[in-house]
């Protein structure tokens, strides 16, 4: 299992929300790890484009990363 980086200010909302059962910042970690579960997909995304084995594998790896980040089709190369 690989570590992966949180933002400070989220490792201190999830002990607030944790340890002193604050629930006032639930959503906003919510937003926080969706934000970070993205980064993370898009990363794995454009691992598998540039290390694929085959043109068709980096192609198709090439196009979900382009739909993730919200390229339009015309503006793809």
């Amino acid at each position: 299992m690989k570590n992966l980086q949180i933002s400070e200010e989220l490792f201190y909302m999830l002990l607030r929300f944790h340890l002193l059962e604050d629930d006032l910042w639930q959503e906003e970690i919510v937003s926080e790890l969706q934000k970070k579960l993205d980064a993370m997909v898009n990363r794995n995304l454009y691992t598998k484009y540039k290390t694929a084995p085959t043109a068709a594998e980096q192609e198709q790896a090439r196009q979900e990363y382009l739909d993730r980040k919200g390229y339009l089709p015309d503006f793809r190369w």
